[in-house]
């Protein structure tokens, strides 16, 4: 499926919640943190600005993000694939390569 998100919007991938704890717990599905680091996959134009031009974004595709824990809308893909769609602004940071 190929989405494009629009105007200041990116397409989040997250990544995948730990299974067992640095001790070594393993943990059940209903016991697991909702992820809040994930991989860009899309990302739109840019924030129209009040003067009418667009405003770039900061973030690319391929990047690896840190986001807050109830950011975004999560939707599900045709071939099951969960993704988070947000605005740019919720993005807390940014890893470094």
């Amino acid at each position: 499926m190929q989405l494009k998100p629009l105007a200041d919007r990116i397409i989040v991938k997250p990544l995948e919640a730990e299974e067992k704890t640095k001790g070594g717990i393993i943990l059940p599905d209903s016991a697991k943190e909702k992820p809040q680091e994930g991989k860009v996959i899309a990302v739109g134009k840019g924030k129209m600005l009040d003067n009418g031009s667009i405003q770039a974004m900061e973030i690319k595709e391929g990047d690896r993000v840190l986001y807050g824990k109830y950011s975004g809308t999560e939707i599900k893909t045709k071939e099951d694939e969960d993704l988070l769609i947000m605005r740019e602004e919720d993005v807390l940071a940014v890893f470094k390569k």
